[in-house]
Protein backbone atom coordinates (compact mmCIF):
# COMPACT_ATOMS: atom_id res chain seq x y z
CA UNK A 1 0.00 0.00 0.00
CA UNK A 2 1.28 3.46 -0.82
CA UNK A 3 2.41 5.31 2.29
CA UNK A 4 1.26 8.86 3.03
CA UNK A 5 4.13 11.29 3.05
CA UNK A 6 4.15 13.57 6.12
CA UNK A 7 3.90 17.35 5.91
CA UNK A 8 6.45 18.34 8.55
CA UNK A 9 6.75 22.00 7.72
CA UNK A 10 3.30 23.23 8.70
CA UNK A 11 3.04 20.66 11.48
CA UNK A 12 6.29 21.91 13.00
CA UNK A 13 5.03 25.46 12.69
CA UNK A 14 1.82 24.61 14.52
CA UNK A 15 3.75 22.86 17.26
CA UNK A 16 5.85 25.98 17.70
CA UNK A 17 2.75 28.12 17.99
CA UNK A 18 0.85 25.78 20.28
CA UNK A 19 2.38 27.24 23.42
CA UNK A 20 1.54 30.84 22.57
CA UNK A 21 -1.19 32.46 24.64
CA UNK A 22 -3.29 33.85 21.80
CA UNK A 23 -6.69 35.40 22.40
CA UNK A 24 -9.73 33.65 21.04
CA UNK A 25 -10.85 35.25 17.80
CA UNK A 26 -14.24 35.37 16.07
CA UNK A 27 -13.01 33.19 13.20
CA UNK A 28 -12.98 29.98 15.22
CA UNK A 29 -16.46 30.55 16.60
CA UNK A 30 -17.88 31.41 13.19
CA UNK A 31 -16.37 28.34 11.55
CA UNK A 32 -17.70 26.10 14.30
CA UNK A 33 -21.13 27.60 13.78
CA UNK A 34 -21.22 26.35 10.21
CA UNK A 35 -20.83 27.71 6.68
CA UNK A 36 -23.56 30.37 6.79
CA UNK A 37 -21.15 33.22 7.42
CA UNK A 38 -18.43 32.37 4.90
CA UNK A 39 -17.29 35.16 2.59
CA UNK A 40 -18.30 34.97 -1.06
CA UNK A 41 -17.41 36.99 -4.15
CA UNK A 42 -19.41 37.55 -7.35
CA UNK A 43 -18.36 36.17 -10.70
CA UNK A 44 -18.35 39.37 -12.81
CA UNK A 45 -19.80 37.67 -15.89
CA UNK A 46 -23.00 36.66 -14.10
CA UNK A 47 -23.14 38.02 -10.56
CA UNK A 48 -23.27 34.45 -9.17
CA UNK A 49 -21.44 34.31 -5.86
CA UNK A 50 -18.93 31.63 -4.87
CA UNK A 51 -17.00 31.05 -1.61
CA UNK A 52 -13.61 32.78 -1.57
CA UNK A 53 -11.73 29.63 -0.50
CA UNK A 54 -11.73 26.73 -2.92
CA UNK A 55 -9.52 23.68 -3.16
CA UNK A 56 -6.69 22.77 -5.50
CA UNK A 57 -5.80 19.14 -6.19
CA UNK A 58 -2.37 19.26 -7.82
CA UNK A 59 -0.16 16.60 -6.19
CA UNK A 60 -2.38 16.21 -3.13
CA UNK A 61 -5.14 14.14 -4.80
CA UNK A 62 -2.86 12.14 -7.10
CA UNK A 63 -2.99 8.93 -5.01
CA UNK A 64 -3.86 6.35 -7.67
CA UNK A 65 -6.09 3.41 -6.76
CA UNK A 66 -5.01 3.05 -3.12
CA UNK A 67 -8.34 2.68 -1.23
CA UNK A 68 -6.97 4.01 2.06
CA UNK A 69 -5.59 7.16 0.47
CA UNK A 70 -8.75 7.65 -1.57
CA UNK A 71 -10.83 7.44 1.58
CA UNK A 72 -8.51 9.93 3.28
CA UNK A 73 -9.03 12.39 0.41
CA UNK A 74 -12.79 11.84 0.68
CA UNK A 75 -12.55 12.96 4.30
CA UNK A 76 -10.72 16.10 3.16
CA UNK A 77 -13.58 16.73 0.72
CA UNK A 78 -16.13 16.18 3.47
CA UNK A 79 -14.52 18.79 5.73
CA UNK A 80 -14.25 21.18 2.78
CA UNK A 81 -17.96 20.99 2.04
CA UNK A 82 -18.98 21.08 5.71
CA UNK A 83 -17.09 24.37 6.04
CA UNK A 84 -18.99 25.84 3.09
CA UNK A 85 -16.48 25.07 0.34
CA UNK A 86 -17.42 25.46 -3.30
CA UNK A 87 -14.76 25.44 -6.03
CA UNK A 88 -12.70 22.30 -6.57
CA UNK A 89 -10.05 22.77 -9.25
CA UNK A 90 -8.26 19.97 -11.06
CA UNK A 91 -6.68 18.97 -14.37
CA UNK A 92 -5.78 15.89 -16.43
CA UNK A 93 -2.20 16.98 -15.72
CA UNK A 94 -2.67 15.99 -12.08
CA UNK A 95 -2.46 12.24 -12.56
CA UNK A 96 -5.30 10.39 -10.81
CA UNK A 97 -6.69 13.52 -9.12
CA UNK A 98 -9.87 13.72 -11.21
CA UNK A 99 -10.65 10.06 -10.61
CA UNK A 100 -10.08 10.54 -6.87
CA UNK A 101 -12.40 13.55 -6.83
CA UNK A 102 -15.06 11.48 -8.57
CA UNK A 103 -14.55 8.70 -6.03
CA UNK A 104 -15.09 11.15 -3.18
CA UNK A 105 -18.12 12.82 -4.73
CA UNK A 106 -19.74 9.44 -5.32
CA UNK A 107 -19.35 8.52 -1.66
CA UNK A 108 -20.37 11.86 -0.24
CA UNK A 109 -23.22 12.42 -2.64
CA UNK A 110 -23.35 15.38 -4.98
CA UNK A 111 -22.94 18.60 -3.00
CA UNK A 112 -25.13 21.63 -3.64
CA UNK A 113 -22.23 24.03 -3.11
CA UNK A 114 -19.86 22.26 -5.53
CA UNK A 115 -18.40 24.53 -8.19
CA UNK A 116 -16.56 22.10 -10.46
CA UNK A 117 -13.51 23.42 -12.31
CA UNK A 118 -11.04 21.52 -14.42
CA UNK A 119 -8.89 22.03 -17.50
CA UNK A 120 -8.02 20.83 -20.96
CA UNK A 121 -4.32 20.06 -21.30
CA UNK A 122 -3.35 18.64 -24.66
CA UNK A 123 -2.12 20.00 -28.00
CA UNK A 124 -4.75 18.58 -30.34
CA UNK A 125 -8.17 20.24 -30.49
CA UNK A 126 -9.88 16.94 -31.34
CA UNK A 127 -8.13 15.12 -28.50
CA UNK A 128 -9.09 18.00 -26.24
CA UNK A 129 -12.77 17.24 -26.89
CA UNK A 130 -12.14 13.62 -25.85
CA UNK A 131 -10.13 14.67 -22.82
CA UNK A 132 -12.90 16.93 -21.54
CA UNK A 133 -15.47 14.18 -22.04
CA UNK A 134 -13.24 11.85 -20.00
CA UNK A 135 -13.03 14.47 -17.24
CA UNK A 136 -16.83 14.62 -17.06
CA UNK A 137 -16.90 10.83 -16.77
CA UNK A 138 -14.27 10.76 -14.02
CA UNK A 139 -16.02 13.42 -11.95
CA UNK A 140 -19.44 11.88 -12.60
CA UNK A 141 -20.84 15.15 -13.96
CA UNK A 142 -22.83 16.00 -17.09
CA UNK A 143 -21.13 19.40 -17.29
CA UNK A 144 -18.52 21.52 -15.54
CA UNK A 145 -19.14 24.84 -13.92
CA UNK A 146 -15.78 26.02 -15.27
CA UNK A 147 -13.59 24.63 -18.04
CA UNK A 148 -10.14 26.18 -18.41
CA UNK A 149 -7.24 25.94 -20.83
CA UNK A 150 -4.28 24.75 -18.79
CA UNK A 151 -1.12 26.87 -19.00
CA UNK A 152 -2.22 28.39 -22.33
CA UNK A 153 -1.55 25.09 -24.19
CA UNK A 154 -3.03 25.42 -27.71
CA UNK A 155 -5.29 28.10 -26.30
CA UNK A 156 -6.64 29.40 -29.60
CA UNK A 157 -7.83 25.95 -30.72
CA UNK A 158 -9.30 25.03 -27.36
CA UNK A 159 -10.98 28.39 -26.84
CA UNK A 160 -13.04 27.70 -29.95
CA UNK A 161 -14.14 24.39 -28.41
CA UNK A 162 -14.83 25.95 -25.02
CA UNK A 163 -17.07 28.60 -26.52
CA UNK A 164 -19.05 25.91 -28.30
CA UNK A 165 -19.29 23.83 -25.13
CA UNK A 166 -20.54 26.84 -23.20
CA UNK A 167 -23.20 27.53 -25.83
CA UNK A 168 -24.27 23.87 -25.80
CA UNK A 169 -24.31 23.47 -22.01
CA UNK A 170 -21.20 21.37 -21.34
CA UNK A 171 -19.58 24.23 -19.41
CA UNK A 172 -21.13 27.20 -17.62
CA UNK A 173 -17.98 29.37 -17.63
CA UNK A 174 -14.69 29.30 -19.53
CA UNK A 175 -11.20 30.51 -18.72
CA UNK A 176 -7.43 30.27 -19.15
CA UNK A 177 -4.73 29.49 -16.60
CA UNK A 178 -1.03 29.94 -16.03
CA UNK A 179 1.23 29.13 -13.12
CA UNK A 180 4.35 30.53 -14.78
CA UNK A 181 5.34 34.17 -14.43
CA UNK A 182 7.11 34.06 -17.78
CA UNK A 183 3.71 33.69 -19.48
CA UNK A 184 2.17 36.81 -17.93
CA UNK A 185 2.69 39.01 -20.99
CA UNK A 186 0.95 36.50 -23.23
CA UNK A 187 -1.88 36.08 -20.71
CA UNK A 188 -2.29 39.84 -20.55
CA UNK A 189 -2.67 40.03 -24.32
CA UNK A 190 -5.30 37.30 -24.30
CA UNK A 191 -7.22 38.94 -21.46
CA UNK A 192 -7.22 42.26 -23.28
CA UNK A 193 -8.89 40.93 -26.41
CA UNK A 194 -10.74 37.70 -25.63
CA UNK A 195 -14.07 37.47 -23.75
CA UNK A 196 -13.16 35.24 -20.79
CA UNK A 197 -15.13 34.46 -17.65
CA UNK A 198 -12.14 33.42 -15.53
CA UNK A 199 -8.36 33.55 -15.40
CA UNK A 200 -6.22 31.53 -13.02
CA UNK A 201 -2.76 32.69 -11.96
CA UNK A 202 -0.19 32.48 -9.17
CA UNK A 203 -0.23 35.14 -6.46
CA UNK A 204 0.91 35.26 -2.85
CA UNK A 205 2.40 37.57 -0.25
CA UNK A 206 5.86 37.41 -1.88
CA UNK A 207 4.97 36.89 -5.56
CA UNK A 208 3.09 40.11 -6.29
CA UNK A 209 3.95 40.91 -9.91
CA UNK A 210 0.33 40.36 -10.98
CA UNK A 211 -0.73 43.37 -8.89
CA UNK A 212 0.81 45.71 -11.46
CA UNK A 213 -1.07 44.73 -14.62
CA UNK A 214 -2.99 41.44 -14.57
CA UNK A 215 -5.21 42.02 -11.54
CA UNK A 216 -6.19 45.57 -12.59
CA UNK A 217 -6.87 44.30 -16.12
CA UNK A 218 -9.08 41.52 -14.78
CA UNK A 219 -11.09 44.08 -12.80
CA UNK A 220 -11.36 46.36 -15.83
CA UNK A 221 -12.47 43.54 -18.14
CA UNK A 222 -14.85 41.90 -15.67
CA UNK A 223 -12.90 38.63 -15.44
CA UNK A 224 -13.02 36.49 -12.29
CA UNK A 225 -9.60 35.62 -10.82
CA UNK A 226 -8.63 32.28 -9.27
CA UNK A 227 -5.34 32.29 -7.34
CA UNK A 228 -3.19 29.16 -7.35
CA UNK A 229 -0.03 28.40 -5.33
CA UNK A 230 -1.02 30.72 -2.46
CA UNK A 231 1.60 29.09 -0.22
CA UNK A 232 4.29 28.65 -2.92
CA UNK A 233 3.63 24.91 -2.63
CA UNK A 234 4.55 25.02 1.05
CA UNK A 235 7.72 27.11 0.66
CA UNK A 236 6.15 30.02 2.55
CA UNK A 237 5.70 27.81 5.63
CA UNK A 238 9.37 26.84 5.38
CA UNK A 239 10.26 30.54 5.33
CA UNK A 240 8.01 31.32 8.30
CA UNK A 241 9.35 28.40 10.31
CA UNK A 242 8.48 28.76 14.01
CA UNK A 243 7.91 32.51 13.90
CA UNK A 244 5.15 33.48 16.36
CA UNK A 245 1.87 34.81 15.07
CA UNK A 246 2.02 38.64 14.91
CA UNK A 247 -0.13 40.55 17.37
CA UNK A 248 -2.10 42.14 14.53
CA UNK A 249 -3.36 38.71 13.40
CA UNK A 250 -6.34 39.08 15.75
CA UNK A 251 -7.32 42.31 13.97
CA UNK A 252 -8.35 40.19 10.98
CA UNK A 253 -9.51 37.12 12.88
CA UNK A 254 -6.53 34.93 11.93
CA UNK A 255 -5.61 32.00 14.18
CA UNK A 256 -2.62 30.75 12.17
CA UNK A 257 -0.20 31.71 9.41
CA UNK A 258 -2.20 29.87 6.75
CA UNK A 259 -5.10 32.23 7.32
CA UNK A 260 -2.81 35.28 7.25
CA UNK A 261 -1.35 34.20 3.92
CA UNK A 262 -4.77 33.51 2.44
CA UNK A 263 -6.38 36.70 3.72
CA UNK A 264 -3.59 38.74 2.16
CA UNK A 265 -4.64 37.29 -1.21
CA UNK A 266 -8.37 37.50 -0.65
CA UNK A 267 -8.22 41.12 0.44
CA UNK A 268 -7.21 42.19 -3.06
CA UNK A 269 -10.44 43.45 -4.65
CA UNK A 270 -9.78 41.75 -8.01
CA UNK A 271 -9.44 38.25 -6.51
CA UNK A 272 -12.50 36.00 -6.64
CA UNK A 273 -11.22 32.75 -5.12
CA UNK A 274 -8.01 31.16 -3.84
CA UNK A 275 -7.42 27.42 -4.18
CA UNK A 276 -4.91 26.09 -1.62
CA UNK A 277 -4.20 22.38 -1.92
CA UNK A 278 -3.82 19.99 1.00
CA UNK A 279 -3.96 16.31 1.85
CA UNK A 280 -4.58 16.90 5.55
CA UNK A 281 -7.96 17.42 7.25
CA UNK A 282 -6.40 19.69 9.90
CA UNK A 283 -4.88 21.89 7.22
CA UNK A 284 -8.19 22.05 5.37
CA UNK A 285 -9.88 23.34 8.51
CA UNK A 286 -7.19 26.01 8.87
CA UNK A 287 -7.55 27.07 5.24
CA UNK A 288 -11.33 27.29 5.43
CA UNK A 289 -11.05 29.59 8.43
CA UNK A 290 -9.69 32.28 6.08
CA UNK A 291 -13.16 32.82 4.64
CA UNK A 292 -14.48 33.84 8.07
CA UNK A 293 -14.22 37.22 9.76
CA UNK A 294 -12.55 40.50 8.90
CA UNK A 295 -10.27 41.10 5.92
CA UNK A 296 -7.17 43.35 6.04
CA UNK A 297 -7.24 46.86 4.65
CA UNK A 298 -4.47 48.25 2.44
CA UNK A 299 -2.39 49.39 5.40
CA UNK A 300 -2.46 45.96 7.02
CA UNK A 301 -1.74 44.26 3.68
CA UNK A 302 1.53 46.19 3.58
CA UNK A 303 2.35 45.11 7.12
CA UNK A 304 1.61 41.50 6.20
CA UNK A 305 3.95 41.60 3.22
CA UNK A 306 6.68 43.31 5.23
CA UNK A 307 6.37 40.77 8.03
CA UNK A 308 6.86 37.80 5.70
CA UNK A 309 9.63 39.53 3.73
CA UNK A 310 11.51 40.13 6.99
CA UNK A 311 11.54 36.45 7.97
Amino acid sequence: MTQERPEPTRRALLAGLAGLALPAVPGARALAAGPASVATRPIPASGERIPVIGMGTSRTFNVGDDPGLRDARTEVLRVFFEAGGGMIDSSPMYGSSEAVIGYGLERLGMQETLFSATKVWIRSQAEGVEQMAESRRLWGLPRFDLMQIHNLVSWERHLETLRRDKAEGRARYIGITTSHGRRHRELEEIMAREPLDFVQLSYNVLDREVERRLLPLAAERGIAVIVNRPFRRGALFERIGDAPLPGWAAEVDCENWAQILLKFILSHPAVTCAIPATRQVAHMRENMGAQIGRMPDESLRKRMAAAVEAL
